[in-house]
């Protein structure tokens, strides 16, 4: 009997330890589908670390990020709310400005931290951050506001946005260790396609108005490596909690496959793709790092590790086919700031050693905004009605149900940089209006994942529910189940169904 009381308490411990994994979100920038080598057989390198983790994990071969550029997908990956919903309509921000996420939203550092998680952000922000004094008369001195540290991570190190729109400087917490008071343009970058470089010599005052701001120190091509390194500096005074059961969250997005395409000399020469695919394959180098972390310090069974991508390629993926025959987008149509499926599908791998099975894959559509709600599933957490309004578990998915067993995910939608919607239900997607030439669009993603035959005119009936569908989940703020939200502004111009 004593041995049978043991055994119970001692599997209950187990799995309420299971529950609580150390999760590890690696976010590239601009990665396409097709730049993975286990999504893509033809791919002109290879990625091997990214595959091990297709392979030691899930594989979510229709995961979409929720918008087609950088600050409206990551304000839907740490909210789990469409960004459409905010007053950021089209494109991105800069590096300074009101964080798009409101103070008091639940993030994913915010609901892991509240649940006995050390948090961390280490990488490229790009949501908005409050800089002491103006362009051209700062007081470094003074903290930044309004970032990581304000939205619920423990731990900041990183740049504050793309490096094509300055205040480029290694900022730690709330101070850069070597302020941006020098001044910089973009350099040409000759390795790579139409590309720039942010590298010295900078310059002591502007020579033109908005030239960017920058840190003596900082140069492009560091930025991969120190991110890495400085994220497994923060990982390891996490070791021993993280085997006493007190879990971490570390958030890594990376600058890469973005511009600057800079990869370090050690990968030149590397795969067939030119500095494209040797940037890939150093980004994947730089996973394999945090891999081998895990590995060394035998936290890789209960680490969730989340890789995944913020949108599609950038449009020279065009020319990588002319010139390399590397299809970055993989089979599908178009790439970043679209709305078709090559602006939003993405690779989304997790690897769980300790619950999602080695080598499975789902199949049905899921978005970077469940996060939030499959944490919170994990934990055993009831959302706030006002927190996670497009986040949708699949939480039991990771536990191993099968697709005949899970209702389908509702309703889908998304969004292109110019403002154009989309609303995806199962096999169906209806491509909207957009109040300039483009006409409503309607495919079968099933038998023509391509998006090369328009099928509006033979079924005007779903284009109808799907439009009634779309118009309601705009208007009620939410797309998850729940009472009615307020998004953030009226109706605004690029809704032109339901303006008329």
């Amino acid at each position: 009997m004593k041995k049978l009381i043991f055994t119970t308490i001692l599997f209950c411990g187990l799995a309420a330890f299971a529950e609580k994994p150390n999760i590890i979100l690696v976010y590239v920038d601009d990665m396409g589908y097709g730049d993975a080598s286990c999504l893509n057989p033809h791919a002109k390198f290879k990625t091997p670390n990214i595959d091990r983790l297709a392979r030691e994990g899930m594989t979510f071969t229709d995961g979409h990020c929720s918008d087609t550029v950088c600050t409206p997908s990551r304000y839907g990956l740490l909210t789990g709310r469409y960004a459409w919903r905010t007053t950021l309509k089209r494109g991105v921000m800069g590096a300074e400005a009101k964080c798009l996420i409101a103070d008091g939203r639940m993030t994913l550092a915010s609901l892991l931290g509240a649940n006995g998680y050390a948090t961390a952000m280490v990488g490229k922000w790009h949501l908005g951050m409050d800089f002491p004094g103006t362009w051209g008369k700062r007081d470094w001195s003074q903290p930044v506001r309004d970032m990581p540290l304000d939205k619920g991570f423990g731990y900041f190190w990183g740049i504050p946005a793309s490096m094509n729109y300055g205040v480029l400087a290694w900022f730690e917490g709330r101070h850069a260790k070597v302020p941006p008071t020098q001044f910089t343009r973009k350099k040409p970058n000759a390795i790579a396609i139409s590309d720039y470089r942010i590298k010295p010599p900078y310059e002591a005052k502007p020579l033109k108005p908005n030239d960017l701001e920058v840190a003596p120190d900082f140069v492009d091509v560091e930025c991969l490596d120190r991110f890495t390194t400085q994220a497994i500096k923060w990982l390891d005074g996490r070791a021993a909690d993280a085997r006493d059961g007190k879990p971490f969250f570390l958030y890594l997005p990376y600058t890469s496959p973005h511009k600057p395409v800079i990869p370090l000399e050690k990968f030149r020469g590397q795969g067939k793709a030119g500095a494209y695919g040797e940037f890939m394959i150093e980004t994947d180098h730089h996973l394999g790092r945090i891999l081998k972390w895990l590995d060394d310090e035998k936290l890789a069974k209960n680490t969730m590790v989340i890789f995944t991508s913020d949108n599609g390629p950038e449009t020279t993926w065009r020319k990588r086919i002319e010139l390399h025959d590397h299809r970055s987008n993989g089979i599908y149509r178009e790439g970043k700031r679209s709305v078709y499926e090559g602006g939003h599908r993405v690779p989304f791998l997790i690897r769980w050693p300790a619950q999602v099975k080695a080598g499975s894959q789902w199949n049905r559509p899921v978005c970077q905004t469940d996060l939030l709600a499959t944490f919170a599933k994990m934990l055993g957490k009831r959302l706030p009605e006002n927190a996670g309004e497009d986040s949708i578990s699949f939480y039991r998915v990771l536990r191993g149900a099968k697709e005949n067993s899970m209702a389908k995910r509702v309703a889908m939608v998304h969004h292109g940089m110019q403002g154009r919607f989309a609303i995806r239900e199962s096999n169906w997607k209806l491509v909207m209006e957009d109040g300039r030439r483009a006409k409503r669009e309607l495919y079968d993603l099933s038998k023509d994942p391509g998006e090369t035959k328009n099928l509006i005119a033979a079924n005007p009936a779903i284009s109808k529910r799907l439009t009634a569908k779309l118009t309601s989940l705009i208007r009620n703020g939410r797309s998850s189940p729940g009472p009615v939200q307020k998004n953030d502004t009226p109706l605004w111009r690029d809704l032109v169904w339901m303006i008329k």
